[in-house]
């Protein structure tokens, strides 16, 4: 069947994307230390060299690669690990799948690359392995853990003590003592079950996404002399960490976004609205005045 210009103009989307992803998986196949997921790279970043070369013999024109592109996804991959920034190439390449489609029937290559490009994903997530993914459940589990009590403790020394360095004493208190209670729970828990991961390991994660999230949730009541505008503020910063994380995790791992945030957001934010109401019950009911 005879190629129309408009389709012309889709195989040129297509050699761009190509393009990109060669320059792209040979300056991570430099970067990664392990050489069989070095060596898959480099064979992959070569598939999308012949692919960009399938579609120049269609349009004959040369097409250089978006070097914006090339170094976002190579710092993100650098910065947030391999694996999230391949996944986050991966479902920007979406849209460039459904072309491949529209073009199967009129291109019989098309269909060839297309399974190309699915065999590539299945090589890649089948050949990564980061150490900080493999202790997520760790960092889930500190996070989760600061977020709930922590959120909850300031809500309710809020109302309990009305005074902003009280409270971001109080919070900073509880908070670093039960990271290092969570730590050592932890430790426990991975080395009496005797798992692939390293014990010391899992109790650091945790105890370090602890600590971030208690930094995160104390600071608005060290800034901020007004108890009920700070309170707002930890509520946006536990909000703003809640999203982030399971952002990088429903990427990561290929997890539904809007369902584990909403969970998550709804257990911290019942939690925290509970202890506000406690402590403004307890407060009441002892009588304290600060």
């Amino acid at each position: 069947m005879p190629i129309k210009p408009e389709q012309i103009e889709q195989l040129k989307i297509l050699q761009q994307e190509e393009i990109n992803g060669y320059h792209t998986y040979s300056r991570l196949a430099e970067m990664v230390k392990d050489a069989n997921n070095s060596k898959i790279l480099l064979r992959i970043a070569g598939e999308e060299k012949k692919h960009y070369t399938l579609w120049k013999s269609y349009t004959q024109v040369d097409i250089p690669p978006k070097k914006s592109h090339i170094r976002f996804f190579f710092w993100v991959s650098r910065l947030f690990g391999l694996t999230f920034g391949i996944r986050l190439m991966e479902l920007g390449e979406e849209k460039v799948q459904e072309i491949y489609r529209n073009l199967s029937n009129t291109i019989p290559e098309a269909r060839q690359v297309l399974a190309d490009e699915d065999k590539h994903e299945t090589e890649l997530l089948e050949m990564l392995d980061e150490e900080a993914l493999r202790y997520a459940g760790s960092v889930v589990l500190g996070l989760n853990d600061a977020l709930v009590e922590l959120t909850g403790a300031l809500a309710g020394l809020t109302f309990a003590f009305q005074n902003t360095r009280l409270i971001a004493l109080a919070g900073l208190i509880t908070g670093i003592s039960a990271a290092f209670s969570m730590s050592a729970s932890e430790y426990l828990s991975q080395k009496s079950e005797g798992g692939e991961q390293d014990p010391l390991r899992s109790a650091i994660y945790t105890g370090i996404a602890y600590i971030i999230t208690v930094a995160l949730l104390v600071i608005p009541f060290l800034v901020l002399k007004n108890y009920l505008f700070s309170l707002g503020w930890t509520i946006l910063n536990a909000i703003l960490v809640i999203a982030l994380f399971n952002y990088y995790i429903s990427v990561a791992r290929g997890y539904n976004f809007k369902r584990r945030f909403l969970e998550m957001a709804a257990i911290s934010m019942g939690v925290a609205l509970l202890s506000f109401i406690l402590g403004n019950f307890i407060r009441g009911w002892l009588g304290v005045e600060i």
